[in-house]
Formats: structure tokens, C-alpha cells, sequence
């Protein structure tokens, strides 16, 4: 009797096909991630602006009647200032940063808001039309 010989494996066709539809689910979703980092960025940025630091601003106002100045700026929300009649913070644990690793532009009075304006100056680190405002949110 002649014993037949099975042996398990793949063949080199089998391999060649899963690495060229590997190749093909790779080129399909590989330039629908590309820019997707930038639109993180850009929504970390708003919700900073118009959210987190934000709401540290209104805390601050809230327990001492005006908000930080512009030359107390946003480090006022992290350790007392002498205008700061009752600090209860730290209203922010960390220097806010935004996602370029610049530090947001804060001026108060402001103006284009009357209270203050927080902004980050975007990716290419000037005033420019990729800047994140709390005014543009406000429309």
C-alpha cells in the first residue's frame, strides 16, 4: 500500500494572495488616517478653549469677583495672585498648554469678548486663520 503524505503548510500562492489583500486593506485605509492627527489637535485646542480652561476661568471669577488679569495671566489659576481676594484653587493642576505645545494666549479685559479672550495661536504659531478662539465659538 502506498502511504500518501500530508503534509500541513501553506503554499507559496496562499501567501502571496493574504499579503496582496493585506496590502490592499493598507493602501484602502492608510490616506483616510492621514490628517487625523491635526483634526485631534484642533478639537483637544476647542475643548481647552471653549471647556477646560474655560471653566477654571469662570471658577476663578466665581470666588474672587473678576477674572485673573493679563498680566496675572492663566498661571493665576494655579497658585494665588496677590488681586485674588478668595483663592480656593488650584484651578488648573498643570500650566495649560495647547496640543503644539505652546501656551494659550489670555487677555483680560478682552477684546474681542468682554470679559477675556483665550486663544491658541494653531499649528504654525501665529495670529493666522488656524488660530482656536473662545470668540469664533461664541458666534
Amino acid at each position: 500500500m502506498i502511504k500518501k503524505k500530508t503534509e500541513k503548510g501553506f503554499t507559496l500562492v496562499e501567501l502571496m494572495l493574504v499579503v496582496i489583500i493585506i496590502s490592499v486593506l493598507v493602501a484602502m485605509i492608510v490616506p483616510r488616517m492621514a490628517g487625523r492627527s491635526e483634526e485631534a489637535r484642533v478639537a483637544v485646542a476647542k475643548a481647552d478653549v471653549e471647556l477646560n480652561v474655560a471653566t477654571a476661568l469662570k471658577l476663578y471669577e466665581l470666588d474672587n469677583g473678576a477674572y485673573p488679569t493679563t498680566e496675572e495671566g492663566l498661571a493665576a489659576l494655579q497658585s494665588a495672585s496677590p488681586s485674588a481676594k478668595n483663592w480656593k484653587g488650584p484651578y488648573l493642576e498643570k500650566e495649560p498648554v495647547d496640543p503644539w505645545g505652546n501656551n494659550y494666549t489670555y487677555r483680560s479685559p478682552g477684546t474681542h469678548k468682554k470679559d477675556y479672550d483665550l486663544y491658541s495661536l494653531g499649528k504654525d504659531g501665529i495670529e493666522s486663520a488656524d488660530d482656536v478662539t473662545n470668540w469664533s465659538a461664541a458666534k
